[in-house]
C-alpha cells in the first residue's frame, strides 16, 4: 500500500508539468500549421502544402516566452523536468522506426561515405574551436552532436550522457535552433544558384547542410515550391534520414571524449567510465526499433507482406503512427520543457563565445557539404 500511495503521490508531483508540457507542445503544432495556413495566403506556398516551419521549433520559442514573461510556479518543474528526460528517451526509441537501413542503401557506396565525412567534419571542428575558446567541453560537446548529427534531438540524447547542465543544454538548443533555421531560409537558393540542374546533387547538400530533420524538409519544401524539384525533397529526406542513423555511434564517441579529458572540476583520479555506459538504453531501443522497420521493409519487398503477415498498406500504418506519435507528440513535450526550462538569465554567465563557435560550426559544415557534394555528389544515384 505504500509503494502504490508513493506512485500516486508521484503521478501527482509530476502532472502539472506534464500537462503544461503537453499544451505548449500543441500550441506549438497548431501554431506552425497556421503560420503554413497565413504562407499559403500569401502566395510563398501553394494551396495543399505543409509548412515549412517546424511544431517543435514554435514549441521551444512558446515555452521560453511563458518561462521569461510569467512566473513560473515551484509545482511545475518536477513535471518539466520528467518530459525532458523519460518522455524525450521513449520519443527517440520511438523515432526509430522512421530510419530503415533500406533507406540508407539507396544513396549507394558514395552518398554514405559522404555523409560520414560530412558529419566527421562538423564533429572535429566544433569539438576544436570549443578547446580554442576555452569554453566548456559540456557545452562544446553538445553543440558538436547537434550540428553534426540531429539539431536538437542529438543534443537531447546526448546530454544525460555527458550529465550537462541545464543551462548547457539550453544555450545548445538555442545555437542549433537559430543557426538551424537559418539555413533552412538560405540554403535552398544556395542549392539552386550552385546546383540548378543538379537534384541528387541539391538534395545532398541540404541533407548534410542543416541540422534539424524539420528544418531539412522545411528547406526542402521551399526548394520544390520555388523551383518545382519534387526529387530534391526525396534525395533530402532520405539524406538526412541516413544522417540520423548515426546517431547510434556518435553519441557514445563523443561522450567518450568528453570523459578521456576528464570532468571539468574534477580531480585527476577521475576514472574513465566504463565503455558501455556510454551506449544508453534508449539509443539501444532506437537501434532495435530501426532493425524492425528494416526487418519489416525487407519481408515486404521480397514477400509482399512485412513479417509475413502485415500488408503493405497495414505495415505503412504501424511503423508511420507509432513514428509520428514519438516525434510529433513525446518529443514535441520534450522540446516544450526544454523552453519552459529556459531562463535567460542562464545566458549571462556563458557569453557570446559559444554562439562564435555555432556560427563558426554551422558555417564549416555547410562549406564541407558544399565542397564534397560537387566532388563525389555525381556518383550518388538513387
Amino acid at each position: 500500500m505504500g509503494k502504490m500511495r508513493n506512485k500516486a503521490s508521484y503521478i501527482l508531483e509530476i502532472l502539472p508539468g506534464l500537462l503544461l508540457s503537453f499544451a505548449v507542445m500543441l500550441a506549438g503544432i497548431y501554431a506552425a500549421d497556421f503560420i503554413g495556413f497565413l504562407m499559403q495566403q500569401a502566395g510563398i506556398l501553394t494551396a495543399g502544402s505543409k509548412t515549412p516551419v517546424s511544431g517543435i521549433f514554435v514549441a521551444i520559442l512558446l515555452g521560453m516566452v511563458i518561462r521569461n514573461v510569467f512566473p513560473l510556479h515551484e509545482r511545475f518543474k518536477k513535471g518539466i523536468t520528467f518530459s525532458m528526460k523519460f518522455i524525450l528517451r521513449a520519443g527517440i526509441i520511438l523515432l526509430g522506426l522512421r530510419l530503415s537501413l533500406m533507406e540508407a542503401l539507396k544513396l549507394g557506396a558514395y552518398g554514405i561515405p559522404l555523409i560520414v565525412a560530412c558529419i566527421a567534419a562538423a564533429l572535429m571542428i566544433t569539438l576544436y574551436l570549443t578547446k580554442k575558446m576555452g569554453q566548456s567541453e559540456r557545452l562544446g560537446t553538445l553543440i558538436a552532436s547537434g550540428t553534426s548529427i540531429c539539431g536538437v534531438t542529438a543534443i537531447m540524447a546526448t546530454s544525460p550522457v555527458i550529465k550537462a547542465k541545464e543551462n548547457e543544454i539550453s544555450y545548445a538548443v538555442a545555437n542549433i535552433t537559430i543557426f538551424g533555421l537559418t539555413g533552412m531560409l538560405a540554403y535552398p537558393f544556395l542549392a539552386n544558384l550552385l546546383f540548378a540542374d543538379e537534384p541528387m546533387k541539391a538534395g545532398l547538400f541540404l541533407g548534410t547542410a542543416i541540422h534539424d530533420t524539420a528544418q531539412v524538409a522545411g528547406a526542402a519544401l521551399i526548394y520544390d515550391q520555388m523551383f518545382q524539384s519534387e526529387a530534391v525533397v526525396e534525395v533530402a529526406t532520405v539524406t538526412k534520414l541516413t544522417r540520423n542513423l548515426f546517431i547510434i555511434a556518435i553519441i557514445p564517441i563523443v561522450s567518450y571524449l568528453f570523459y578521456r579529458k576528464g570532468h571539468e572540476g574534477a580531480d585527476e583520479k577521475t576514472k574513465l567510465p566504463k565503455w558501455y555506459t556510454f551506449i544508453p538504453l534508449f539509443v539501444i531501443g532506437f537501434l532495435l526499433l530501426s532493425v524492425v522497420r528494416t526487418i519489416g521493409d525487407a519481408t515486404m519487398e521480397s514477400a509482399g507482406s512485412a513479417f509475413g503477415f502485415l500488408a503493405p498498406a497495414a505495415w505503412e500504418q504501424v511503423y508511420a503512427g507509432l513514428s509520428s506519435f514519438g516525434t510529433t507528440y513525446l518529443l514535441g513535450m520534450a522540446m516544450a520543457g526544454v523552453g519552459l526550462s529556459t531562463n535567460f538569465k542562464m545566458f549571462k554567465g556563458l557569453g557570446l563565445k559559444p554562439f562564435y563557435i555555432g556560427l563558426t560550426a554551422a558555417v564549416s559544415v555547410g562549406i564541407i557539404s558544399l565542397v564534397f557534394v560537387s566532388l563525389f555528389g555525381g556518383f550518388v544515384h538513387m
